[in-house]
C-alpha cells in the first residue's frame, strides 16, 4: 500500500471467514454489519472471503458487503454433527498445506490488486500469513484458532464410548467406529505450520466463549489436549481460571517483523482487546417478542393459531447446523443415498480387520504424557508406539420383525399400557438436519430376542444434503415433556415435505422453513435442542433461551462455550445416546426450569423496550475500535516512512 492515507480515505478490509460451520460466518456476517453501520464517513469497504455460501452473508451483504467466494482454510471432517473423523481431518489439512504458498501467493496478489489496507479473519490463518507479506496489518476475531483444533486430534479422549458407559445396553449408532488419537509426531509439523500463521496477526479480537489462543499468549501451550482432565473430560481448573482473566494481564508473544522489502515498518507490539457478544440481533421490524410478531412467524411455519400463547405452549427449537431434513418413506421404500456424497460408514476405515476387533479395540492406557510444542525448534516429546490400526467394519441397521399380530400390552392388573406417549411413524426414525435418527424402541423380552435385518448406514456430510431413512421398527419416543409443548425442527427444506403426510411427522412437530432467520426461532424458543457451537450458543445467550446440548468430545472450542453457558446462560448436557433414543424431556424439562426467571425477564425487557439495542451498540462500538486500530497503523506507518 504505497498511497498516503487521509482522514477522507474510506478503509479497505478483507474479512477471511472459516469455511467450517455457520457460527463463523454468523458471526462475521454480524460484525461486517457492525462495520458497515457506521456514519459515512467512517464506513469502510468490506470484502468478505469464504468458502461458505454467498447466502449465509444476506444480511451484511444487503448492507453493501462483497463477497468472494475462495477454499481459504481447511475443515474438520463430520460424519454427523457431533462426531470427528480424526484420519479425514488430518488427511484435509496435509492437501491443504501442500498447496499453501500457492495460495498465499494468490491473496497476496489479489489484496495488493484491491487496494486492501487490513485482513480480518474468523479465524483462518492463511489470511494472516497473506496479510503480513503484503505489507498490511491483520486482526484475528475469534474465540478458538484451529491449531488447538488440529492439536486435539491426539487426545487419548475417545469420540467412542466404553462398554461401561453406554446406556442401557444401548450404544450410539456410531460408536462400532473406530476412533484412534493421530501420533503427535505426525501432526506437530502440520501444527507448526498453522500457528506460524497466526503468529502473523498484529491484534487478536477475542470472543468471548475463548480457549487459550496459543499463537498470541505465552501460556498455555500447545499440545491443546494438556489442557483437558482425560478422566473428567473437563477443562482443568488452572486453564479455564487462565483464561478469564483480564486480556492486559496475560503475557503476549512478540510480534513478526514485516518482511525487509515492505521498507520501514514500526516494530508495534501485539494488542489484544475483549470482544462484547458477537451476535445476530432478532428481526427488529414486527419484533418477536410482541404478539402480532411471535404469531407472524409460528404461522409462517404452520404452527397453528392456538398453540401461539407462550402462556399455555412450550416451543422446543431443534438444530443441529444444516441438513436437508427429510421425512422417513414408507415401509416400502428403499433406503435413500446421500445426494451428492457416496460415504459409506464402511468407508470410514482402512479395509483391515472384522467388527469384533473394531468392538473390542482399546487404545493404550500406558501412553507417556507429551511436553508442550516448542515452536522455536524440534519437539521434544514422548510419543506412543501402541497405537493400532484402524480396521474395517460394516456398520448396519437392525429391522424388526413384523408385529402385525402384536397383542397389547397389559400390567399386572391387565390394564392396556400406552406404548407411545408422541409416536414417530412407521418407519420410526425422526432425522434432525445434521444429526442421527432420533428414536426410542420400546421391546419386551421376547421382542428383544427377535432377529434382525441388516440394511447399510449412509454417513451425513458436513454441508447441507438431503437424505432420507428408512426402517420398519415400530419405535416410541419420549420426546417432549408433556403435550403442552411443541418442537420446530430447523435445517429443513418445505419442499421435501410436500410429498408426505402430514402423518409422518411426530405428534406436535412442525418443521421451519429452511431460510427462517435463526435469531428470530431462537428468541421464541423456551428451550433449544442442538451442538455447541458459536452460533447457536450466542443466540442461546442473548435470546436467554435455555440450551440443551449434545457434546462433541473432540471439539476443544466446545469448552469455552461451555463456560460462557456456565455464566451468562443455562446449558444441560445431553448424551448422544440419549439424543438418539429420543430421551430428550428429561433434559429439556430440566433447561426449562433453571432457565426459566431468566427467560421471563428478557422477555419483559425486550417487550417493554428495555436494553434492546444494547447488542448492537456494543458492536458498532467494537467495530469503531477496531477501524481506529487500523488507521492509527497507517498514520504510525506513514510517519515512520517520512523519518526514513
Amino acid at each position: 500500500m504505497d498511497a498516503p492515507l487521509s482522514h477522507k480515505t474510506h478503509l479497505c478490509l478483507v474479512y477471511y471467514c472459516s469455511g467450517h460451520g455457520y457460527g463463523h460466518a454468523t458471526r462475521v456476517s454480524a460484525f461486517t454489519r457492525h462495520l458497515l453501520s457506521l456514519e459515512e464517513t467512517r464506513r469502510p469497504i468490506v470484502y468478505i472471503v469464504s468458502s461458505a455460501p454467498r447466502r449465509i452473508f444476506a444480511d451484511s451483504i444487503s448492507c453493501g458487503a462483497r463477497y468472494r467466494n475462495a477454499a481459504i482454510d481447511p475443515v474438520i471432517v463430520q460424519p454427523l454433527a457431533y462426531r470427528v473423523d480424526r484420519r479425514r481431518s488430518v488427511d484435509v489439512l496435509k492437501d491443504f498445506l501442500a498447496r499453501k504458498d500457492e495460495l498465499v501467493a494468490e491473496e497476496i496478489a489479489w489484496l495488493r490488486h484491491i487496494g486492501a489496507h487490513a485482513v480480518l479473519s474468523d479465524a483462518a490463518f492463511l489470511g494472516c500469513l497473506a496479510a503480513k507479506q503484503a505489507g498490511i496489518p491483520s486482526a484475528l476475531i475469534t474465540n478458538f484458532t484451529f491449531d488447538s483444533v488440529y492439536s486435539f486430534l491426539s487426545t487419548s479422549i475417545s469420540d467412542v464410548l466404553s462398554p461401561d458407559n453406554q446406556e442401557n445396553g444401548l450404544s450410539s449408532l456410531l460408536d462400532i467406529l473406530p476412533d484412534h488419537p493421530i501420533p503427535e509426531e505426525e501432526l506437530y509439523p502440520h501444527i507448526q505450520q498453522i500457528h506460524a500463521g497466526y503468529h502473523h496477526a498484529d491484534l487478536l479480537v477475542r470472543l468471548p466463549g475463548q480457549i487459550p489462543i496459543p499463537s498470541f499468549f505465552q501460556e498455555p501451550v500447545l499440545p491443546a489436549w494438556t489442557w483437558i482432565d482425560v478422566k473428567t473430560g473437563v477443562m482443568r481448573s488452572d486453564i479455564a481460571r487462565s483464561i478469564l482473566e483480564p486480556v492486559d494481564s496475560q503475557k503476549v508473544l512478540p510480534s513478526i517483523p514485516f518482511p525487509p522489502m515492505m521498507g520501514p515498518k514500526i516494530d508495534r507490539p501485539r494488542t489484544v482487546i475483549q470482544a462484547p457478544l458477537l451476535v445476530r440481533p432478532p428481526s427488529s421490524q414486527l419484533s418477536v417478542y410482541t404478539k402480532e410478531g411471535r404469531s407472524h412467524l409460528l404461522s409462517s411455519i404452520g404452527v397453528p393459531v392456538n398453540r401461539h400463547d407462550p402462556q399455555t405452549t412450550k416451543i422446543l427449537v431443534v438444530s443441529f447446523g444444516g441438513q436437508v431434513f427429510r421425512c422417513p418413506s414408507r415401509p416400502s421404500s428403499s433406503i435413500g443415498s446421500v445426494n451428492g456424497s457416496q460415504e459409506r460408514l464402511s468407508d470410514l476405515s482402512p479395509q483391515s480387520g472384522t467388527l469384533e476387533e473394531v468392538r473390542t479395540h482399546k487404545r493404550s492406557s500406558e501412553q507417556p504424557p507429551l511436553g508442550p510444542l516448542n515452536f522455536n525448534g524440534d519437539p521434544k516429546l514422548s510419543f506412543s508406539k501402541g497405537i493400532s490400526p484402524p480396521t474395517h467394519f460394516e456398520l448396519h441397521i437392525p429391522r424388526r420383525r413384523s408385529r402385525s399380530n402384536d397383542l397389547p400390552r397389559r400390567n399386572g392388573l391387565g390394564i392396556e399400557l400406552e406404548r407411545t406417549t408422541h409416536r414417530l411413524a412407521t418407519p420410526g426414525h425422526l432425522w434432525i438436519p445434521g444429526a442421527p435418527p432420533a428414536s426410542k424402541p420400546i421391546l419386551s423380552p421376547s421382542e428383544q430376542s427377535a432377529e434382525y435385518n441388516m440394511p447399510s448406514f449412509n454417513t451425513i456430510p458436513p454441508t447441507p444434503k438431503e437424505l432420507s431413512f428408512e426402517n420398519s421398527l415400530d419405535l416410541t419416543a419420549r420426546l417432549l415433556p408433556d403435550d403442552s409443548w411443541i418442537a420446530i425442527v430447523c435445517g429443513a427444506s418445505r419442499d421435501h415435505l410436500s410429498s408426505q403426510e402430514d402423518s409422518e411427522l411426530p405428534e406436535n412437530f412442525y418443521v421451519a422453513p429452511k431460510d427462517v432467520y435463526m435469531p428470530d426461532l431462537t428468541a421464541v424458543a423456551d428451550v433449544l435442542l442442538g451442538k455447541l457451537g458459536y452460533g447457536t450458543v450466542s443466540e442461546c445467550v442473548d435470546a436467554c433461551t435455555p440450551f440443551v446440548y449434545v457434546s462433541r468430545p473432540l471439539f476443544i472450542e466446545e469448552h469455552g462455550l461451555r463456560l460462557l453457558l456456565d455464566q451468562d446462560g443455562v446449558g444441560v448436557e445431553l448424551s448422544r445416546q440419549s439424543y438418539e433414543a429420543g430421551d430428550w424431556a428429561a433434559a429439556v424439562n430440566e433447561a426449562l426450569i433453571r432457565g426459566a426467571d431468566m427467560k421471563a425477564r428478557k422477555r419483559y425487557e425486550m417487550a417493554n423496550g428495555i436494553n434492546v439495542h444494547r447488542r448492537e451498540e456494543e458492536g458498532k462500538a467494537l467495530a469503531g475500535t477496531v477501524l481506529d486500530w487500523v488507521r492509527r497503523w497507517w498514520i504510525e506507518d506513514a510517519r515512520a516512512l517520512a523519518a526514513a
